[in-house]
Order: C-alpha cells, then structure tokens, then sequence
C-alpha cells in the first residue's frame, strides 16, 4: 500500500474536490505537460455577465451618506470611560425589558 506524503494532494483534494486532485501532477512530475494544467488553472475565467442592481437603500449604505448614524460615537466613548473608572451602572430592568421583547418577536415570527 502507498501513502502519499505530498502535502499538495491533500489540498488539492480537500480545497477543489477530485476534478482539481486530478489537475495537480504528481510528486516528483518534471517537463513541460505538468506545468499546462497549473497555468490553465491559475487563469480566471470570465464571467458570465450577470447584472446586479441595488436597491436605493443598499446604495446609500454602500456610499456611507445615510442620514443616521449606525452607533453614536459619543456615547460609545462615555461608556467607555464609565467602565474603565468604575462608574457604569448596568440597569438591569431595561435589559430584561429588551430581552423580553426580543423573545416575544423572534417566537410570533416563528408561528407566522
């Protein structure tokens, strides 16, 4: 029985499947035939011109001029320095109130 010890064997095999296993040449393959199937392989392939259109909506997020901001930076810093002086105040009941919601949400879509 044989083992191949080629670390490429393996990769090529778990990385493309066995069509891209059977492109890499064995171990210790020399001449100009084994290069071809590595140069075929490292070329990309055109695409088949596919039109994507965004919606406005994905379009002002892909530009970054949406009219509200995602987190406010201020107050991020303000949390920041309350937990690192050791002033932060977790409220607790707000959490549970969030929690709760959350909860109530995900199980109405559920039954939907």
């Amino acid at each position: 029985m044989k083992v191949e010890s080629s670390p490429d064997s393996y990769i090529g095999s778990v990385a493309g499947g066995p069509q891209k296993a059977a492109q890499t040449p064995p171990a210790g393959a020399e001449g100009a035939g084994a290069a071809a199937p590595a140069a075929a392989a490292a070329k990309p392939q055109a695409a088949a011109g596919v039109t994507v259109t965004l919606s406005p909506t994905s379009q002002a997020m892909a530009s970054g001029g949406s009219s509200s901001d995602v987190f406010n930076a201020e107050k991020v810093e303000a949390m920041k320095q309350a937990i690192a002086s050791g002033t932060f105040q977790v409220n607790a009941e707000a959490i549970a109130d969030k929690m709760l919601s959350n909860a109530a949400e995900m199980l109405s879509a559920t039954r939907a």
